[in-house]
């Protein structure tokens, strides 16, 4: 019996091997004889690069670079270095994700992007030619003015081949813009508003005098305050679902080929899982196989909703009447993942443990 796990964090409690490591263990308490496979997939958000680069045994770079407010930190990036080109990952968040500020510090009027332009430079420099970008948690808005104002860039947007993981369709500019749907979240408040609407508004027409690409109403251009347009212009980046690219690279097809169950997973299954998040696309390559898919989330909201996606099993591991302090618990959730998950499997194959 082949097993894959593939699960998303479940986040604010277990990291994706932490998840693996508990349904892996859960899998061969009741089937000993089970080949469990892990891999740890992401949507494009944090916790993005070192999903894959684990996943293709690629190598970690450590350097500094500007964080949101222009000060040095430590970031890391990741390069996969096949027979051809080497492919360099680039998590934006890394550089300048929102959690690099404490919440008093976050200031869309000043963050900058520079940092993003770093670390693809330090890339270039070392051979990197394919580009994988990593949308999401970004503490910026500035439409990627920042990243382009980092000496040597605009060379590489031309030459280098980028792939850019994007799972929002937000445009540019607009009421569901980069400014107006994420820039609260942001630290803007209702005053600075209309003035980073305007600094967009602005970058977008000196965009499309440069490139003579429009990407005020482009799906995705919005995402990262506004960095997946300039890499849909500057860069001519593709802009894909993020667990699509992930699963792509990784060969995930290859890895579940023969498999007699998937389980994947996140802290909460609702809505917005059917909008493109890590755990739909795991089950839409499974059923491309006819494998079933099991989801096991820490939190399920409207399970009948989920079952008709095709999720044959939906399961929440947290217990609602938990205080949300205990239901977070690393400790907790590991536990009662590993219960369900052994609950599950015991239903599924119990004529194989006997």
């Amino acid at each position: 019996m082949k097993i894959v796990v593939a699960s998303d964090s479940y986040k604010g409690s277990l990291s994706s091997l932490s998840v693996a490591e508990a349904v892996s263990t859960g899998v061969l308490s009741v089937c000993p004889s089970a080949q469990v496979t892990t891999v740890a997939v992401a949507d494009g958000g944090e916790g993005t690069l070192e999903a894959v680069i684990n996943a293709t045994d690629g190598d970690f770079i450590t350097l500094e670079v500007s964080d949101p407010l222009n000060r040095p930190i430590l970031a890391k990036y990741g390069i996969i270095r096949p027979e051809s080109r080497a492919t360099a990952v680039v998590e934006v968040a890394q550089a300048v994700g929102l959690t690099l500020m404490k919440p008093e510090e976050r200031n869309p009027l000043l963050a900058s992007s520079k940092g993003v332009g770093e670390l693809i430079m330090d890339a270039w420099s070392r051979g990197c030619r394919e580009f994988i970008i990593c949308l999401g948690g970004s503490g910026t808005n500035d439409g990627g003015r920042g990243m382009m104002e980092v000496p040597g860039i605009r060379e590489v947007a031309r030459e280098g081949h980028f792939t850019v993981m994007c799972d929002v369709k937000n445009p540019f500019i607009g009421p569901d813009g980069a400014t107006m749907v994420f820039g609260p979240q942001k630290g803007a408040t209702p005053e600075m508003l209309p003035v980073l609407e305007a600094r967009l508004t602005d970058l977008a027409s000196i965009i499309e005098s440069e490139t003579g690409k429009d990407v005020r109403k482009l799906p995705g251009a919005g995402a990262a305050g506004g960095l997946g347009g300039a890499f849909a212009a500057w860069f001519s980046a593709e802009l894909k679902s993020g667990i699509d690219v992930l699963l792509d690279t990784i060969g995930f097809d290859a890895i579940i080929d023969g498999a007699d169950l998937v389980i994947t997973g996140e802290g909460c299954a609702d809505s917005q899982t059917a909008s493109g998040k890590a755990a739909l696309g795991v089950l839409r390559r499974a059923q491309r196989h006819g494998i079933p898919t099991a989801l096991l989330a820490g939190k399920v909201i409207d399970a009948p909703k989920l079952e008709s996606l095709g999720f044959q099993h939906v399961i929440a591991v947290s217990d609602p009447a938990a205080p949300l302090s205990e239901q977070m618990d690393p400790l907790v959730a590991s536990s009662r993942l590993k219960a369900k998950t052994e609950a599950l499997i015991f239903k599924l194959f119990n004529k194989d443990v006997y």
